[in-house]
């Protein structure tokens, strides 16, 4: 943040809001255990993430601006790739918020409502977080407190959802932690600031095992393959509402983990290929994998799996060429994430709760909507596909690119038709009725707000140039034209389970227990024969020794 103009305004206002963005969500919370607060609370509590908002409007045009809390050891901060995600993010909670509590009377329940509040917290805070301790704590309350989101009834199905959710939060919150240990041993002045300890990474002497880490645990969180596992599982078993803000909004701690630990100034080909490597694979792997599902929430799961592993492409990328510029232009793609993947699974619960086959516009809309995501002309997604021209480069980066976004293409397509195939059977239990009525608004705001924002990182004549157009638009007729062959031939692929590599992880364990049953009958028999035994193994010793000797 330093060198970074800011105005009087900022300045002034900025750090009230940083303190107003997370005490408002928190007092939310202190309501819910006072029974006589309790509906004014669940009526009201969307309006929580207001000052967040606020905060990261003021950082975009007044530049930004930061608040210290000594006595707390709280130091915050909110930067442009910060603001960015901030924006969309608390816009997200505020629209989901507002059609779960305020139109739904018999859902959520108690439980579900503190658990939101505590997530939202926790969502915010990792945007703001200036400090290894107050990342590390907002970082685990984004990721713990959601359980409550994704297990709200009794069904097998979303207890095993959230116990695979668990067992992933804690590994990754564990693998953060031993990376946050190496990142403050390698700062000499003993400074916990996140600049300050990513400026001394490139010299550290736990360098390379702190860059592992910091890999793995992002990567766990946004569902890099094949640490994807408990991604298709949550987002299927979760309702409408939490999937929503959980896809667009938390899986973001992550993105917003690898921009802030990542070294990007510095010029580390190893690790920044190694992370390109990884993206793409994961980028190419979430749409192989995402067509042979039947779910739309598993399909859109494996949308967010590819697209979050072109996020971390472009990462790598800039990683291995030192391009300090990249963090705000991979902020916007990530923002651009936010605003149509949680519109699409608000477009999974509006087609479940109404008959969309009265409204002409509903299915073409749900196209544009998703066809964004693979960078079509006009959308927002073609803003997000422009930013990451630039870290993604011109060269093997951006011929990877494109196949994805032709991929995307494919992916988004055979959502479109599996929401219409499936939509007259869902169950609508748990879909506020708020949503049926005003999701189209959200899908149109999802598709055209990411011009409001994109000043911010470019320019907008380049965005309607003819070749950036055409670039947009030859991907998606090549999706399309592969989304007509997976019509016709889809029902030869095979029918991999959602979770894939955890079903996988399962069926080994389990066949483990044959190994062992095996062990176990062939150890009973060798007790009837003891003497055998010995004696095996006597003359074993004596032929090794035999050996040994000549």
């Amino acid at each position: 943040m330093t060198g970074s103009f800011t105005s009087p305004l900022a300045a002034a206002l900025g750090p009230f809001l940083l303190f107003a963005a997370l005490a408002l969500p928190l007092a939310f919370v202190a309501a819910w255990f006072f029974a006589g607060q309790r509906r004014r609370a669940r009526d009201l509590q969307w309006l929580a993430p207001v000052p967040a908002l606020g905060a990261a409007l003021l950082a975009l045009v007044g530049g930004p601006f930061s608040l210290e809390a000594p006595a707390l050891r709280l130091s915050l901060s909110l930067d442009r790739p910060g603001a960015l995600l901030l924006a969309v993010a608390a816009l997200l909670w505020i629209v989901v918020g507002a059609a779960t509590f305020t139109y739904w009377k018999k859902w959520p329940g108690h439980r579900f409502a503190v658990c939101w509040l505590l997530t939202l917290t926790g969502s915010i805070g990792a945007f703001l977080a200036a400090d290894l301790l107050s990342f590390y704590l907002f970082y685990a309350l984004v990721s713990i407190p959601a359980y409550g989101l994704i297990v709200d009834d009794d069904a097998p199905e979303t207890k095993r959802a959230g116990g695979v959710y668990m067992a992933f939060t804690i590994l990754g919150e564990a693998l953060l932690l031993l990376a946050l240990a190496l990142l403050a041993a390698g700062e000499p002045h003993g400074s916990l600031r996140i600049e300050d300890v990513v400026a001394e990474l490139s010299t550290s002497p736990w360098r390379n095992g702190a860059l592992a880490l910091i890999i793995a645990s992002f990567g766990m969180k946004i569902g890099l393959a094949p640490l994807n596992g408990w991604m298709p599982l949550a987002y299927r078993a979760a309702p409408i509402s939490a999937a929503a803000v959980l896809s667009g909004a938390g899986v973001k701690a992550g993105v917003i983990g690898l921009i802030r630990f990542l070294p990007l100034g510095f010029a580390m080909p190893v690790w920044g290929g190694a992370l390109a490597v990884l993206g793409f694979f994961a980028a190419f792997y979430g749409v192989a994998i995402g067509v042979t599902q039947q779910n739309p929430k598993t399909v859109l799961a494996y949308s967010s799996i590819s697209q979050m592993g072109v996020l971390a492409a472009a990462l790598g990328m800039a990683l291995a060429g030192g391009d300090a510029g990249a963090p705000a232009l991979v902020a916007f793609a990530a923002a651009n994430h936010v605003l149509v993947k949680g519109a699409l699974f608000l477009t999974v619960g509006a087609f479940a709760a109404m008959d969309w086959r009265r409204e002409k516009w509903a299915l073409p809309l749900a196209a544009a909507l998703g066809l964004s995501l693979a960078g079509l002309p006009f959308t927002g997604g073609a803003l997000a596909k422009l930013a990451l021209k630039a870290p993604l480069g011109y060269g093997i980066g951006a011929i990877l690119s494109t196949a994805s976004a032709a991929g995307t293409a494919l992916l988004m397509l055979h959502f479109v038709t599996r929401l219409a195939k499936t939509a007259a059977g869902a169950d609508t239990a748990r879909i506020p009725h708020a949503i049926p009525r005003f999701w189209q608004f959200f899908a149109l705001g999802a598709i055209f707000l990411p011009w409001l924002l994109f000043p911010a990182v470019g320019h907008l004549p380049d965005a309607l140039s003819l070749d950036t157009l055409w670039d947009g638009f030859w991907p998606v007729l090549i999706g399309a034209a592969l989304a007509l062959a997976l019509a016709r031939w889809g029902e030869r692929l095979p029918r991999i389970p959602a979770g894939d590599t955890v079903v996988a992880a399962e069926r080994a364990f389990k066949s483990s227990f044959a190994v062992s049953g095996f062990f176990e009958s062939l150890d009973a028999r060798l007790r009837f024969f003891p003497a055998g035994g010995l004696s095996l193994l006597a003359i074993a010793l004596i032929l090794a020794a035999m050996a040994a000797g000549g």
